[in-house]
């Protein structure tokens, strides 16, 4: 279904770059016979964030609420038994209320579990992470709805929805098994992280010991069968070799649901400039987390500004239409939030931070809504390509990287004689 969202580019005839109004405001500049009416009104930063966000809601990468919700209270999700997200919650920082308030129109579900879990139980613990956002969407139909494509995303907007996308699985659940992964998307799953916080057989992390100097020749072929799907390809939690490998190989967009600028702060699973500098001859996208000790450093509070300064790098390096937005919501409440930003209702006050940095129309309405939607659309149209040339793959971890190990073995073998 096409994008209804009205266009507000008028807007920015109120006034100068970053000036933003509404559509009535830009109309309001001319009598009703074509005479010029008094300048319409300037209105406060967080009075346009509302108006833009009326129109280009925020498309948020990353949210842990049901991992959080299941540690608070298990897996009931019935209205009024334990919790109830219709009302408000105040033991988490996500509810629909505050998902309203904060003008959420699209959010990446996180059923991502710990790295602790490997094998059978992080495969059936990562199926009832997916059993319970289905769970999730069937309780509350009146907000939520199940996305799977980028139209199916337009739609619920359309329709007053918030749509629901599952995503950030860890790449260990797989088991390095091309069939899980595809087993995977087939539930709905629309984006996988290479690694956690450790390695996984066939991906380097940014927090562990190389092992592979980036991908093995498996984790190539897992890049080239997450582009076959159509599934999104995350590299948060990578290490920075394992992002320049998968950027050089990757023939679709990549996500970086939960980074920052490590220019601006030294962070091991933040970001550094030239593979932001990839991402517009890639078409993916950074999406900028609201976690302080990754906007602000090990010590002292992060604030609005923060975050702010960060979008204002990645926009900087990576270009306008490559920067977006993943909170981190419910992640680890040991992070905190910085202040403003404690819950989801915080996003029009960061976005009138950044229109009093003067940040334009466009930038902003690629940034909460227009950048997500098009990378994913990037993938989809990618995964179409790719089932042209190639059906489902067939290779396994044990004959592709032992015949990789043994090819660099013979030319090491000959580099020395």
């Amino acid at each position: 279904m096409a994008d209804l969202a009205p266009d507000l580019e008028a807007a920015d005839l109120t006034g100068g770059a970053g000036d933003l109004g509404t559509a009535e405001d830009a109309h309001s500049a001319y009598g009703t016979l074509g005479r010029p009416a008094d300048p319409p009104l300037r209105r406060d930063p967080l009075t346009r964030a509302h108006a833009l966000l009326g129109a280009h809601p925020v498309f948020d990468g990353h949210n842990a609420l049901p991992w959080a919700l299941r540690l608070h209270h298990g897996d009931d999700l019935t209205p009024g038994h334990y919790y109830d997200l219709e009302y408000g919650e105040p033991a988490v920082s996500t509810d629909i209320p505050r998902l309203q308030q904060g003008r959420v129109g699209a959010q990446f579900w996180s059923v991502q579990v710990p790295t602790a879990l490997s094998g059978d139980h992080a495969i059936s613990a990562t199926l009832e992470q997916i059993d319970f956002v289905h769970q999730l969407v069937r309780a509350y139909p009146e907000a939520l709805r199940l996305a799977m494509t980028a139209d199916d995303v337009t739609e619920c907007r359309n329709r007053g929805r918030i749509a629901c996308l599952l995503g950030s699985a860890g790449g260990q659940i797989i088991d390095s098994s091309l069939g899980a992964l595809r087993a995977l998307h087939t539930l709905g799953v629309r984006s996988m992280l290479l690694t956690p916080d450790r390695n996984t057989p066939w991906a380097d992390a940014a927090a562990d010991t190389p092992c592979a100097g980036g991908l093995t020749a498996f984790g190539e072929e897992v890049v080239r069968e997450m582009n076959r799907l159509g599934m999104l390809i995350d590299l948060s939690y990578a290490s920075t070799d394992t992002m320049r490998h998968t950027l050089a190989i990757t023939k679709a967009p990549v996500f970086l649901h939960r980074c920052a600028a490590r220019n601006l702060t030294n962070h091991r699973y933040n970001v550094p400039d030239d593979v932001l500098a990839q991402l517009p001859r890639n078409g993916g996208i950074c999406m900028v987390t609201f976690t302080p000790q990754r906007v602000a450093g090990p010590v002292g509070a992060a604030t609005i500004e923060d975050v702010a300064d960060h979008l204002d790098h990645v926009r900087n390096v990576a270009g306008a239409a490559h920067v977006g937005l993943g909170g981190g919501f419910d992640t680890d409440p040991a992070d905190g939030r910085p202040e403003g930003l404690e819950d989801v209702s915080g996003y029009p006050r960061l976005l009138a931070e950044l229109i009093s940095r003067n940040w334009s129309f466009s930038d902003l309405a690629g940034l909460t809504w227009g950048n997500a939607l098009r990378a994913m659309r990037g993938a989809e149209f990618a995964a179409r390509e790719a089932r042209h040339r190639r059906g489902p793959s067939t290779a396994t971890i044990d004959r592709l990287d032992r015949a990789d190990r043994r090819d660099r073995m013979t030319r090491l073998h000959w580099a020395w004689t």
